[in-house]
């Protein structure tokens, strides 16, 4: 069985490597969100094992694209989140995201950073809520949908999890990681894709 707090970390620390290595320029929010529904629209079309090269690349530039939130202040205090989550100070990395969210109640990646920093202090529910306005906000949020499939098979809702991992597979098809965890919960539940 796979340690879900590591997959989970693995996730965030892929998230704030995005963010750190691509440009910081401040686009416009709609710009970059019209840019970001261009690019999970060809994401979803990534399938085969050949385009999962091309499927990486666009899925960290989705997730690149989500940290922006047009305003360098609150860009800071979504990198003051993330660097305390990164540090394990999980209380600060949610002081941090709280006041975002209170700012930016708009700004989905806020919330989702917050819904990370809850599953790592093991306040499932919390989280759960965090992920429902990310959804909200951005249903195709890949990353959202995927922690939820986490946290739902970690409080043993097998058949939740897997509607949710489903669901990020949709939008991300070949995303290697959620593709194995469905099929372990196929396994597991006796449901099967056809």
């Amino acid at each position: 069985m796979i340690d879900l707090r590591v997959t989970l970390k693995a996730l965030t620390l892929a998230v704030a490597c995005c963010y750190a290595t691509y440009s910081l320029a401040q686009d416009a929010p709609e710009v970059l969100s019209e840019d970001a529904q261009v690019l999970l629209n060809r994401l979803g079309t990534l399938t085969a094992e050949e385009d999962a090269g091309e499927a990486t690349r666009l899925a960290a530039e989705i997730l690149e694209r989500w940290t922006h939130s047009g305003s360098a202040a609150l860009d800071l205090l979504l990198r003051r989140g993330t660097d305390a989550m990164e540090a394990g100070d999980y209380k600060r990395a949610i002081s941090h995201l709280t006041a975002l969210t209170d700012h930016a109640p708009d700004f989905a990646e806020g919330w989702n950073e917050r819904a990370t920093a809850f599953f790592l202090m093991e306040e499932y529910g919390a989280a759960i809520a965090d992920i429902e306005q990310v959804l909200i906000l951005e249903p195709r949020h890949f990353g959202a949908l995927a922690g939820l499939g986490i946290i739902l098979q970690q409080l043993g809702d097998d058949a939740g999890a897997l509607r949710a991992l489903k669901a990020a597979a949709q939008v991300y098809p070949a995303e290697e990681n959620v593709n194995q965890a469905i099929e372990r919960l196929e396994q597991q539940t006796g449901e099967r894709t056809l």
